[in-house]
């Protein structure tokens, strides 16, 4: 027998139940009319002339609508007589390439059919100026080049470094906008700067770019939009300081603390910049970001097709599978390391040929002083929390809970003949 199936034979595999997890749940319905309202702001539709050409940043995560959103911001400037275009935003991701950046907004629905008017992706960047530390401030040449600048970004916690703003507007103005090159210039001093450094390189191109407003997008726990705010150029400073307390109010989280086994279905970029997003693992890949329940053991099972390949934050697991890595793009994933600066994300965790397996060694080694009773939680990813599965062990408190709701009765983790998990 093979010396890991020895060491893993006589591992007790947990039945486990499908629970509900309750999260206020305001949500825009009907995103087009919002837009519109918004549009309608003092500062806003009527900074808009005719004839425009005018830049829409859209950026790699997963925002939820986010095509739709496009689309209606796309729309309103046309009513208005501009000639929009999409800029994609999104730093050192798509492998830090023009064509990848198109690929990585083709996996989240945003297309120029889509949006209704062209997407024009390019790495070359226009240089504002510096900091005092000589730290260049760059931006996008198209978007800079155009006639005006309509920055759209979904505001919530970031997964390496706390400030005042963190992922939102002003990180889309200093890293999405800054290409490759912005984002590992912003980068160049670590983590422990960046909350610094966002404010003043955005404080130099907001001086100096043609923004005209920013559309702030916050999510409920269930990710979907419950707020699609506009906000004047002079205001997305300090509005997007606002805007990040309510996010991280309504953030989704798992309601079982300490877990000692996290088992992840998936990660991908359009979850998290670290793909598993560490507000909900406290798998964090500094130390200037802290908080979230203890997790003893976590197991990532594989990456989606809409990540292409990226698994940068798979080095915040403990236990993954030969298929994760067999879809590991190690250019794209290191792009993104080098220029952040954080190199623990892209470690390879101990690599199992199965999910099975993976399972196995995660209860063996998570130091639980009964394995039988072993608290496990299984979720789908990271941004989508609302139904989760949970061991036997956590039934009880599960029950006690007035916020879950158990679904059903613990049944057997089955696997099929891979040793893939199918409950």
């Amino acid at each position: 027998m093979d010396i890991i199936q020895e060491l893993l034979k006589n591992v007790p595999l947990p039945r486990i139940v499908k629970v509900k997890q309750h999260f206020p749940a305001n949500e825009i319905t009907d995103v087009a009319l919002v837009v519109k309202e918004q549009f309608a702001k003092s500062g806003i539709g009527d900074t808009v002339r005719p004839g425009m050409r005018i830049a829409v940043t859209v950026g790699s995560r997963g925002v939820a609508k986010i095509s739709q959103i496009t689309a209606a911001i796309v729309a309103e400037l046309k009513l208005r007589g501009a000639q929009p275009f999409v800029v994609p935003a999104m730093g050192s991701h798509g492998a830090a390439s023009a064509a990848g950046q198109i690929e990585v907004l083709d996996g989240l629905g945003v297309t120029e059919q889509s949006v209704g008017c062209p997407i024009i992706s390019s790495m070359d960047t226009v240089e504002l100026g510096c900091l005092d530390n000589g730290l260049p401030v760059l931006i996008d040449r198209n978007a800079y080049e155009a006639d005006g600048i309509v920055v759209v970004n979904r505001v919530k916690p970031h997964t390496a470094f706390r400030g005042p703003s963190e992922s939102g507007l002003v990180k889309m103005i200093t890293i999405g906008l800054g290409k490759q090159k912005g984002a590992d210039t912003c980068h160049a001093y670590g983590f422990g700067h960046m909350a610094r450094h966002i404010l003043a390189m955005s404080a130099i191109t907001l001086s100096k770019a043609k923004i005209l407003f920013g559309i702030g997008i916050v999510e409920n726990a269930y990710d979907k939009p419950m707020k699609i705010v506009s906000v004047p150029t002079a205001e997305i400073v300090w509005q997007d300081a606002i805007l990040l307390t309510e996010a991280k109010a309504n953030m989704p989280r798992i309601l079982f603390d300490p877990m000692d086994v996290l088992l992840i279905d998936r990660m991908g970029k359009e979850f998290s910049g670290s793909g598993m997003d560490p507000n909900i693992t406290s798998r964090y890949p500094t130390p200037h970001a802290t908080g979230g329940p203890k997790v003893e053991k976590l197991v990532v099972f594989d990456l989606t097709d809409e990540t292409h390949g990226n698994a940068n934050g798979i080095g915040m697991a403990d236990f993954t599978t030969r298929r994760l890595v067999s879809r590991i793009n190690y250019a794209a994933m290191y792009t993104n390391a080098f220029t952040s600066t954080v190199l623990a994300p892209v470690r390879i965790p101990c690599t199992m040929e199965t999910e099975r397996d993976a399972i196995l060694g995660a209860i063996k080694t998570c130091n639980a002083t009964d394995l039988t009773k072993v608290r496990l939680v299984r979720i789908q990813d990271t941004l989508h929390l609302g139904e989760i599965w949970i061991s036997e062990g956590l039934l009880q408190e599960a029950l006690a809970n007035p916020a879950i709701t158990v679904l059903g009765e613990p049944e057997p983790m089955r696997f099929d003949d891979a040793g893939k998990l199918v409950n």
